[in-house]
């Protein structure tokens, strides 16, 4: 029983290190878009809606979902 709780102990203890390591990785890893990728973005975004691609609301998707299955003949 006291080698559970130790080993609950220790495996907690890891889990918090780590999640400290990851914090501070986090913070320290910053993420910027550049103009290049801004400009790929946009292009791409022009190319679908020019092919019909619309993005759907949520109401869209309610009215779109099949919760009640298909009909079969």
């Amino acid at each position: 029983m006291f080698q559970a709780i130790i080993g609950l102990l220790i495996f907690v203890a890891v889990a918090l290190v780590g999640w400290g390591i990851a914090e501070l990785k986090a913070k320290g890893c910053t993420y910027e878009e550049n103009d290049e990728e801004r400009e790929v973005d946009t292009r791409l975004a022009q190319q679908l809606h020019e092919k019909g691609f619309s993005e759907m609301g949520i109401s869209d998707i309610i009215r779109n979902i099949s919760t009640k299955g298909f009909k079969t003949k």
